[in-house]
């Protein structure tokens, strides 16, 4: 289903729930695609951020050198500071 963005506003509730029985609407912006709304994952298939997180820092200790980097707002900042 195809939808200008003012007729989105108009019945978004509509939309929203079409979307959620597996149905891809299109929103357009002057006669182009902008935006899909399409059926959201079920929140036991997805990973929250916590997860992330975990896996990173684990990684980061498998993987890393163990050196001591400068963060890049430091980098940012001493490069600012030399203009």
């Amino acid at each position: 289903m195809i939808k200008s963005l003012q007729e989105s506003k108009a019945n978004l509730s509509e939309l929203v729930d079409r979307a959620s029985k597996g149905e891809d609407v299109l929103i357009t912006v002057h006669g182009q695609v902008k935006a899909r709304l399409t059926q959201a994952l079920p929140l036991s298939n997805s990973r929250d951020h916590r997860t992330w997180a975990d896996e990173l820092l684990e990684l980061h200790h498998e993987l890393g050198t163990g050196k001591q980097t400068l963060s890049s707002d430091i980098i940012l900042t001493d490069d600012r500071d030399t203009r």
